[in-house]
């Protein structure tokens, strides 16, 4: 008995020292920072909400962990009846470089607007998803879009940056529409792709693509259109954004996503 507990004395002691921590929430955070958001199993720690729904009702179970990765999938729809989705982390971030992989599917719910062929994104500085109502389409957030080749010969770039419910600036002006599109190249649609995303609070924002910086902006904060049914309290226009949650996007296209980890910046 003294030797069992002398080993796991040693065990949490070599945890403390490493920096490894476990949050209660599956998420463990790595000895040089980065603290694991997918454990790779479960959907420990996440928070659904779809549109037209309640939060946590994972319709059709269309976010689920098959071997390995986090699946968009749609087997279990007839319709998409714009099921706008996203599957939020339960903690906000501020200041921090996110790090996830991404590729797309075969599968696409036709009844869903054109623009979501072999589209998909990363929200942040998003809404709490409790303050996201029942018929609120998207959270007010920033995105970090995803696209990949649709197949008619023309350039679709990744690591786009789109607005809903909130603006930013861009060559040190106010930008006017609604998405701003990324440096970077074409991907297939099945291609892993990685992307990351580099936040420095309400002011510098950084999108990198397979290790490219791709787009970069400043001043993210509340304002704009695109958004809708929200709580009126919750849209406060001019508001910087200095943190908010991270969520991942289900919109009608079927993707998987992996590996993702972040590192807060002190």
């Amino acid at each position: 008995m003294k030797l069992r507990i002398l080993t796991l004395f040693l065990f949490a002691a070599l945890l403390m020292i490493s920096g490894e921590t476990v949050t209660g929430q599956t998420s463990v955070r790595n000895a040089d920072g980065w603290q694991v958001l997918f454990n790779g199993k479960d959907l420990d720690g996440w928070i659904v909400k779809f549109h037209r729904h309640e939060p946590g009702d994972n319709y059709a179970n269309t976010f689920r962990v098959v071997d390995g990765v986090i699946q968009v999938n749609y087997d279990g729809y007839e319709t998409f009846n714009e099921r706008y989705g996203h599957l939020f982390w339960h903690e906000p971030f501020s200041t921090y470089h996110l790090k996830f992989e991404y590729r797309f599917t075969d599968q696409w719910m036709k009844d869903a607007p054109s623009y979501t062929y072999r589209n998909s994104g990363i929200m942040f500085h998003s809404q709490d998803p409790a303050t996201i109502l029942k018929d609120q389409d998207w959270p007010i957030s920033v995105e970090y879009q995803m696209l990949a080749d649709a197949g008619d010969g023309r350039p679709r770039p990744t690591g786009n940056m789109c607005s809903p419910g909130t603006e930013v600036f861009f060559k040190g002006e106010l930008y006017p529409g609604h998405c701003i599109n990324s440096s970077s190249a074409t991907y297939p649609w099945d291609e892993w792709v990685s992307g990351e995303l580099i936040v420095y609070g309400d002011s510098l924002v950084r999108h990198v693509v397979n290790g490219q910086t791709v787009l970069e902006y400043t001043r993210p904060h509340i304002g704009g259109g695109v958004a809708n049914r929200y709580d009126p309290a919750i849209k406060t226009d001019g508001k910087r954004l200095t943190e908010g949650f991270i969520g991942l996007q289900a919109e009608g296209q079927g993707v998987e996503f992996r590996n993702i980890m972040i590192k807060k910046f002190e």
